[in-house]
């Protein structure tokens, strides 16, 4: 069907990128999209590039790190691909292309993640004993909810930069109001790999000063490189001159970017690679991939079956039958924001897991009922929904469930252990896609029961 249907595309998303498969997956739909013709033609996967302004990359500098310090990258010699041996054999030639860096990974030396939360948490392979968080609500949004809290709780030093008070805030020894996208402006080309910018305006107008002393992020961060000496690497003292730098090469200020419509979009073209060739050692699309034969990995895609999961782990699966995913995006939150606004409570007060109604029927459980979701790293409750569309033998979850009406003082943190699916998920370094290290939250196996009400016992409610 995808080749008889052309053009078309496949866009992959978190469904591909939240599971152990990732690069081989998306591997596979490369491969599948370059045999079937649908490579840069128009509906069909378009090669993007860098646009002729001043990304992000170019401002990075990621090149200030010393070797010896690229060698202490955490997580940089088992996930190869992600960290830097993987990016000089995959930049090299997509600089050669595009005359300069081009990806999606917006921080060049972030270290990965999990592995960083180990090192706060046991010290090792060193200790970590700082973090800065910009709006993060990693007690919320990371896996493993109990390596994030006892990995926050080693800290010297905890700084969160935030909306309001979440679970993670809570736990911060230094709080900065962050503002929100109403009072700062905003230039994006999605990730570096767009040629199409996009500009925005602060809504409030200058005139009008926010409460509670709110900055933006980059107010923040200039602030504290100013104070570690970094002064000439900042000659920007506001955003908005930083983002007149990056646009000097289309001849236009920010401003007049704004009042052009706030859109930068060249004439799209296709087949590129006509004239320019691919990002790849050969220069062609790679089937085969040279980049994952160099850094040890196979060259061609491969299923590997999940660490846990009925077929890996069949003794396990005695005791939790079930499959969980997680993550699915539902409205009118986003993530783990609003739980806190009254009127999107009302609208959505509860937290959901879905379940199809036959294998629902089975464990006894009614549509409504609230149900615990247990894991081998802990439980949680939610509330069942009957779906027919879901496959009999998995169940899905909702993330990002905290109760801002509770206490927000240890243990309660805003009832963070009640609900939160990250409880149940797993941060195990070898369950992870051994190239690019992302952490599954869809492969991952439990069991569902109901949970007993008694007369005065505590059940969520909006």
């Amino acid at each position: 069907m995808f080749a008889t249907n052309r053009p078309s595309c496949a866009i992959e998303g978190m469904g591909i990128a939240q599971q152990v498969n990732s690069t081989h997956t998306m591997l596979a739909k490369y491969s599948l999209t370059a045999i079937v013709g649908n490579i840069d033609i128009e509906g069909g996967e378009e090669l993007l590039g860098p646009g002729p302004f001043i990304t992000e990359h170019e401002i990075e500098a990621p090149d200030r790190l010393s070797e010896e310090q690229w060698n202490k990258l955490l997580g940089g010699d088992r996930y190869r691909l992600y960290a830097r041996p993987g990016y000089k054999l995959i930049q090299s030639n997509v600089e050669r292309v595009w005359g300069k860096r081009c990806d999606i990974v917006g921080l060049l030396a972030g270290a990965h993640v999990p592995a960083t939360w180990r090192a706060m948490a046991y010290g090792k392979p060193y200790p970590v004993k700082a973090f800065i968080t910009v709006s993060g609500n990693q007690m919320l949004s990371q896996t493993d909810t109990k390596l994030i809290y006892k990995a926050l709780k080693s800290l010297d030093l905890l700084v969160a930069a935030e909306l309001f008070i979440t679970p993670t805030a809570g736990l911060a020894d230094y709080v900065f109001p962050a503002a929100s996208w109403m009072e700062r402006p905003h230039l994006y080309n999605y990730h570096n790999v767009h040629p199409t910018l996009y500009a925005g305006e602060r809504a409030l107008p200058e005139n009008i000063p926010g409460e509670y002393d709110r900055h933006n992020d980059y107010y923040f961060w200039r602030g504290l490189a100013l104070r570690l000496g970094q002064k000439d690497d900042w000659p920007w003292e506001t955003i908005e001159e930083c983002y007149d730098y990056r646009l000097k090469p289309l001849g236009c200020t920010f401003q007049e970017l704004l009042d052009k419509g706030g859109v930068y979009k060249p004439a799209r073209k296709f087949k590129k690679y006509e004239q320019i060739g691919f990002g790849t050692a050969t220069g062609k699309i790679e089937l085969y991939s040279t980049v994952m034969e160099k850094l040890g990995y196979d060259p061609l895609p491969y299923h590997r079956e999940p660490a846990e999961s009925p077929v890996s782990q069949p003794e396990l699966a005695k005791k939790y039958p079930l499959i969980l995913i997680t993550g699915g995006r539902f409205l009118p939150y986003f993530h783990s924001e609003w739980r806190q606004i009254e009127h999107f409570r009302r609208q959505y007060p509860y937290p959901i897991v879905e379940i199809h109604p036959e294998t629902a029927k089975n464990l006894g459980i009614n549509d409504g009922d609230w149900v615990w979701i247990e894991s081998p790293r802990g439980r949680i409750m939610q509330k069942c929904r009957y779906f027919e569309g879901i496959d009999p033998r998995v169940v899905h979850a909702q993330h990002g469930w905290w109760y801002p009406e509770l206490p927000g003082e240890e243990p309660w943190l805003h009832g963070v252990w009640i609900s939160n699916v990250n409880v149940l998920t797993d941060s195990e370094l070898d369950h992870m896609d051994e190239a690019i290290g992302t952490w599954p939250f869809k492969n991952l196996m439990c069991r569902v029961y109901k949970v007993e009400v008694f007369e005065g016992s505590f059940v969520p409610h909006s």
